[in-house]
């Protein structure tokens, strides 16, 4: 019984780290076509329409019993304006105006404004009076701390040191025009940033009136790339960018829509029925952490200081926001059996109680 309940326990955070890993190498292999000139939004929409086709024959075979009612559809038409076109879309003009290390690292604010958007629906709740409120708000703050520290302080290389005219490389002297593109992009990976956690709310919500992760996740694929494909061709109808050219690039095309739009949607939708949108989030901060790794390992680019103290307080915060999660459900189970207990004491009391008409007591007691 105890195996059993550790497996419950620890199944889906084994998962989210698995997932955040999946994505890491998406982001990897985008990065290395995206440096070739291939057209990012070509690449989400064909992502999502190879998920929503690897998808759509596993939810006929598995949930093709599950009715679909009309206000699912639309919340999931919904879910993928917010959680993944304009999201990706924001990341895509924050990433031009910034820089790649300060749009990846502005992810890590996710489990923040998802905790903050969720207390006023009621889907969080706090008292500051019992200690796993407490680890709550605690691990939130040292997530912002390590985000900040990321994004503010860079520090000495700790590998592969470089002449100290190429560290020193990014460190220029902005124009008042370029400050202001910095402040824009600043401001678009906020508001994508809040969609993206916006989306975790909505699919909460899905998930408990439509319960069927395979479905969900192929309609939403569909809806993306529908929304992707009119985005891409409002923006820019030239025909060209729609041909791919090289292995690297269909791999990629490939990789991303099986894993990082399918699998990956499909997990994360999981999770959140299972722990809820706040647990899911929290497990953002990871994105990170595999992405400086896999940047050093496969790119060959230098790991700062600042990026290893910033993870550290990263992963912290995150332990701690977990840890706290786990023991307000504690908590939550504790006090349900209590009240089952103390229920089935005031039957049994009912029962025993010699003023209790023969016509009430159960069939032979009397």
């Amino acid at each position: 019984m105890t195996l059993l309940k550790f497996h419950e326990l620890w199944k889906p955070v084994l998962v989210m780290i698995i997932v955040n890993l999946a994505l890491a190498f998406v982001n990897i292999f985008l990065k290395k076509v995206l440096n070739e000139g291939v057209d990012y939004l070509t690449i989400l929409t064909y992502r999502q329409a190879i998920s929503a086709v690897f998808l759509a024959p596993i939810a006929c075979f598995y949930e093709r019993k599950r009715k679909l009612e009309g206000h699912i559809i639309c919340l999931l038409f919904l879910s993928a304006l917010v959680g993944v076109t304009l999201t990706q879309y924001l990341y895509l003009i924050g990433l031009e105006y910034t820089s790649a290390t300060f749009s990846c690292a502005f992810l890590n604010m996710v489990p923040v404004f998802t905790f903050i958007m969720a207390l006023p629906l009621g889907m969080e709740k706090v008292n500051m009076k019992s200690l796993s409120a407490k680890a709550k708000v605690l691990g939130t703050f040292v997530c912002i701390g390590g985000a900040l520290l990321l994004i503010l302080y860079k520090g000495m290389p700790l590998i592969n040191r470089q002449p100290e005219h190429i560290a020193d490389k990014g460190i220029t002297t902005t124009s008042a025009s370029k400050l202001k593109k910095w402040i824009i992009g600043s401001l678009l990976l906020t508001a994508g940033c809040l969609l993206w956690s916006s989306w975790f709310l909505i699919q909460a919500r899905i998930s408990k009136k439509y319960p069927c992760q395979y479905s969900s996740t192929a309609i939403l694929s569909f809806f993306a790339a529908i929304q992707s494909a009119m985005l891409t061709l409002v923006i820019d109808r030239n025909n060209a960018k729609w041909i791919l050219k090289g292995k690297l690039e269909i791999m990629t095309v490939i990789y991303a829509g099986l894993v990082g739009s399918g699998l990956c949607y499909v997990a994360m939708s999981w999770c959140v029925k299972q722990r809820g949108p706040v647990f899911t989030s929290a497990f953002t901060p990871l994105l990170q952490m595999f992405v400086a790794v896999l940047d050093f390992s496969i790119l060959q680019e230098e790991i700062y200081l600042g990026s290893v103290a910033g993870s550290v307080l990263v992963i912290s915060g995150t332990y701690i926001l977990l840890w706290g999660k786990s023991k307000e459900e504690e908590q939550c189970v504790v006090k349900d059996t209590q009240e089952n207990q103390e229920g089935e004491e005031c039957i049994n009391n009912f029962e025993a109680s010699p003023n209790v008409p023969s016509k009430l007591r159960p069939k032979g007691e009397h």
